[in-house]
């Protein structure tokens, strides 16, 4: 039995996507200056990008934001420009509730031992929180950023700008925003995505994701084409941003039970056949509506059970951000770098004022209809305190 079909068959004890078999793909985005580290992850393969970012030093050394896993591939393209641009100095968790980038950092940080880590302030773990050290963030070389900062941690080259942390009950939302000035680029975690048409690189390394999102029923079988991909990559989106958007129908337990047992593949990779999704004809102009040719978006999560709760807060750190005058944004996940204006950066906010600003772009409201779960929930945890009720506008 190979390593592989070994995990598979434990696939259900570590049902995060892709398991062990995680790529890394690295790209220069600035010549001798900026690079991105790509990875996918995901959960009943609804698959979206995770991205690292690397800044060399102006003294020598680099800078990391939002590690990734520590995979060997990940620590070899590391070495490659510690090799030719100087040590990791400074490694920057900059969320407070974003597992998928806390889970990394104490792994990563053990790769490189004489790096200081940074830490967005007021940290938290569920059920209980945890000392930073049980989290596994290093103790002598872990150091709290503060909001607002009395003194700038990093070297004079960068910025940094904190949102929140905003309270929302059993835990909190936060984010730091970090700007190299040298190359005027902006980096930012959760807060603003940009989503692409056809599915980036790193997310068809690996195209059965997007296979299997793209058939129509579990007896479909559908052939790798790029518009497959593409169509299963649209799908992904719906998902991954709005949990159910309204063009997706979920069958009953029977009727898919009943299918499982005549899918044409019945293997553990393919969950043993059962596909409980149909989608409407009108998915295709719900995905436009969201990507909006690629705007800049703050995600219907945020928009609808998080930012919302601090509008005020939010707006002044989306001000600051805008202060720095950027000509380029790298988000954490989805498409990135982005050529976007500090003046797109601030109209994706503008779902928190009672007056919308005026862009000269066309404009791309997110359907009522697929924001309607997102809603309910938000009813939910608010009748049940478990979240704090909504804000008003300002």
């Amino acid at each position: 039995m190979t390593q592989r079909d070994l995990l598979w068959r434990y696939w259900f004890l570590l049902p995060i996507y892709p398991y062990q078999n995680r790529r890394t793909l690295r790209r220069e985005v600035l010549k001798n200056t900026i690079w991105t580290f790509d990875q996918v992850q995901g959960i009943f393969y609804v698959v979206v990008p995770i991205r690292m970012t690397v800044v060399r030093l102006e003294t020598g050394g680099l800078l990391v934001y939002a590690p990734v896993a520590p995979t060997p591939e990940c620590i070899r393209l590391m070495r490659e420009l510690e090799a030719e641009h100087g040590a990791v100095k400074s490694i920057v968790l900059p969320t407070v509730s974003g597992l998928e980038h806390k889970v990394f950092v104490g792994p990563f940080a053990r790769q490189f031992p004489k790096a200081s880590v940074y830490i967005a302030p007021q940290q938290w773990s569920f059920p209980v929180n945890l000392p930073l050290s049980w989290l596994g963030f290093p103790r002598q070389r872990t150091y709290v950023l503060s909001n607002p900062y009395e003194y700038n941690p990093f070297p004079p080259e960068f910025d940094y700008a904190i949102l929140g942390p905003i309270k929302l009950g059993l835990g909190s939302f936060g984010e730091v925003a970090l700007f190299h000035k040298p190359s005027r680029t902006a980096l930012v975690t959760d807060s603003v995505i940009s989503i692409p048409e056809t599915p980036p690189e790193i997310v068809q390394l690996d195209p059965y994701p997007l296979l299997f999102h793209a058939r129509d029923n579990g007896l479909d079988v559908v052939e790798d084409t790029p518009e497959m991909r593409q169509k299963g990559w649209q799908r992904i989106c719906l998902f991954a941003n709005y949990f159910q958007p309204d063009a997706l129908e979920v069958p009953q337990f029977g009727e898919v039970f009943t299918e499982a047992k005549q899918a044409p593949d019945r293997s553990q990779r393919a969950y043993y056949g059962f596909y409980p999704f149909r989608w409407r004809s009108h998915w295709k102009a719900s995905f436009e509506k969201l990507q909006g040719k690629g705007r800049l978006l703050v995600a219907p999560v945020l928009q609808t059970l998080i930012l919302n709760r601090a509008p005020r807060e939010t707006i002044k750190w989306a001000n600051l951000v805008v202060s720095w005058h950027f000509e380029r944004l790298i988000p954490c996940h989805f498409q990135a770098p982005l050529e976007a204006s500090p003046r797109e950066f601030r109209q994706a906010f503008s779902f928190l004022e009672k007056e919308e600003l005026p862009i000269n772009q066309p404009s791309y409201p997110l359907p009522e209809a697929d924001l309607a779960p997102l809603e309910k929930i938000e009813v939910t945890l608010s009748k049940g305190k478990i979240v704090p009720p909504r804000s008003e506008k300002i």
